[in-house]
């Protein structure tokens, strides 16, 4: 970065540097330091009196917060990973003898807030009843050359603190430092999906990985990224689901398997839609959609209360309960509760006098399901709050799962519903190879239409399916926006740490 770019404080912390190596300091030390606590264990913990030689020897490092200069003893608070704590600084502490550079010079002059320090010393409480460390010596790990956003705090509460989206999402790792409580929602996204985790594996799950870069993407309804794999000279998709290749695993003889997947899709982005994001799916041999609502029920209440320590969530200005059993209702009988019609008997032709009724565009290359999807999502989906299963959907939306056992023209199939959005896709799955082929047929004549959604024939997983897969019931979560539930995020790049950005102008 050439010079004429840099703020004026920026320029001023690389002089600042300089000044540093003149006096024979490393300001990026490669040797371990030794940390022996942490701010949180320190005010919990500490009792003064009663403990005091406990914490006699302490040693932290974290990042300078904040500072007040008092002259020859200063204020100032320290932040490491897990929270802050207020430490005093003296000179006759740190310069007991005539040369006073390491106070008056580098802690005075050449320490900036933002630079990350350890220190080390005895922990006392002040006149104000604070829980402090006293410094005896610092080391300067890093320094910091640019600035952090500055934001104040008085009795508790914030204030000017960093809002601005395009800042928050594009520069994470600063949003992390001014704003704890982005830290804390990634710590709950992780506790939720640890959750998840233990509740598969305690019921004999087998977590596997799937191939991400795959030669037919398959598994969904959705536009996938291309590449080309130069050394083969073929086409290559990134994956846009992972639950053909999971299907494969339970034909080779596993019951139960599992995987959090990183998928991704060549589509819009918005509030809930990201391009590259996670969903966890899970197949289960020898089971049905009735099985796979009860489970899911279960292992969502275990989710929000170890991310929550409760069942009941707040999300925006509603309370939503993940605590079982949901509600369940067909498809069918959702568009009439809330449109009045009856599509159970109509063909492509009325479900287009439908739409036209309904003032809900109808596109010439959409099908049948597409067509029904459509009259849900735009008139049914949003008025789902609580936790709803939505069941028994058309076949022409669903071609890989199976007929109903008593339903004709239906499937075996449900989505979870919640607040407003879908966040599950479940199926008893369709094993019949010949019927799938039949299917598979079926959405490249929508290709061919012009549906860039429609799926490839996978002649793979038609062979697979040939071998004998056994009934088996399959679902897919989409993990961020049950972060977003589970932690009151009203955008999904709220709880991914880097969230696809437009590429930034440089010039």
């Amino acid at each position: 970065m050439s010079i004429q770019h840099l703020s004026e404080q920026e320029i001023i912390r690389r002089e600042k540097l300089e000044e540093l190596k003149k006096l024979g300091i490393d300001a990026y030390p490669a040797a371990l330091y030794p940390v022996n606590s942490t701010s949180v264990y320190i005010k919990e913990n500490y009792k003064g009196e009663e403990n005091k030689a406990d914490f006699a020897e302490v040693c932290i490092a974290g990042r300078i917060m904040s500072v007040r200069d008092m002259g020859k003893a200063n204020f100032a608070v320290i932040q490491d990973a897990v929270g802050k704590i207020q430490f005093y600084i003296k000179q006759d502490d740190i310069c007991p003898g005539d040369d006073k550079t390491m106070y008056q010079t580098v802690w005075k002059k050449l320490v900036d807030i933002g630079d990350i320090l350890g220190i080390k010393g005895y922990v006392f409480t002040t006149k104000t009843g604070e829980t402090s460390i006293h410094v005896k010596e610092f080391t300067i790990l890093t320094k910091s050359l640019r600035p952090l956003p500055i934001v104040k705090e008085k009795d508790g509460e914030a204030f000017d603190e960093v809002t601005d989206p395009e800042f928050r999402y594009r520069q994470r790792y600063a949003d992390l430092i001014v704003n704890p409580a982005v830290k804390e929602t990634f710590i709950k996204r992780t506790k939720m999906v640890n959750a998840i985790r233990e509740f598969l594996n305690e019921r004999g799950a087998l977590e596997v990985d799937t191939p991400v870069l795959q030669s037919i993407p398959g598994g969904a309804a959705a536009r996938p990224f291309t590449t080309h794999h130069n050394a083969l000279d073929v086409p290559m998709y990134m994956r846009i689901a992972n639950e053909l290749y999971l299907k494969r695993l339970i034909v080779g003889g596993f019951d139960f398997v599992y995987e959090f997947s990183r998928n991704f899709r060549n589509e819009g982005m918005d509030r809930t839609h990201n391009p590259e994001f996670t969903v966890l799916e899970f197949y289960a041999a020898y089971k049905d959609y009735e099985w796979m609502m009860d489970t899911t029920e279960l292992m969502l209440e275990k989710a929000a209360i170890a991310t929550n320590g409760a069942t009941k969530v707040v999300v925006g200005d509603k309370e939503i309960d993940f605590k079982a059993p949901y509600k369940r209702i067909t498809m069918y009988d959702a568009i009439k509760e809330f449109t009045g019609f009856d599509i159970s008997e109509m063909d492509e032709a009325g479900i287009r006098d439908v739409c036209r009724e309904l003032k809900i565009h109808a596109d010439e290359k959409w099908g049948k399901g597409k067509l029904i999807d459509e009259i849900f999502g735009s008139k049914c989906e949003g008025n789902y709050i609580q936790p709803t299963f939505i069941t028994d959907y058309p076949v022409e939306m669903s071609p890989l799962t199976k007929k109903h056992r008593s339903k004709p023209g239906l499937v075996e199939r449900f989505e979870l519903m919640c607040n407003g959005k879908e966040i599950a896709n479940a199926y008893s799955e369709l094993n019949d190879p010949i019927e799938q082929r039949e299917r598979f047929e079926e959405q490249v004549k929508l290709m061919e239409r012009g549906d860039d959604e429609a799926m490839f024939i996978d002649h793979d997983f038609l062979r697979a399916l040939e071998y004998g897969m056994p009934p088996t019931s399959g679902i897919g979560f989409g993990i961020d926006r049950i972060a977003m539930l589970l932690t009151n995020q009203h955008s999904i790049q709220d709880v991914l740490f880097f969230p696809m950005m437009r590429p930034e102008n440089n010039e």
